[in-house]
């Protein structure tokens, strides 16, 4: 699963060819979550409301992008990082 960003110990990730609706992976400190792309978490725990925060700010500030990259991942071509939160 590709890594397309990564900030304050949180790996974001997004599969290819993956189900919808269209959502990503983001890991911290053994626990990950899948969030959509409106800040809805769809399963999981990151154990962390300050990781979950800031998870849900970098979608906010990249939602184009990543709309862009769950384009390129469902047709299967390469996905693009995304800046990380500094």
């Amino acid at each position: 699963m590709p890594e397309i960003s990564r900030f304050f110990g949180i790996i974001i990730r997004m599969y290819y060819d993956d189900h919808n609706p269209p959502h990503l992976h983001a890991d911290y400190q053994g626990g990950g979550i899948l969030i959509d792309f409106r800040g809805n978490i769809l399963r999981g725990s990151l154990g962390s409301r300050t990781a979950l925060r800031l998870v849900r700010e970098w979608i906010d500030l990249h939602m184009e992008e990543l709309q862009k990259d769950w384009e390129l991942a469902r047709a299967g071509k390469e996905i693009k990082k995304i800046v990380p939160l500094d």
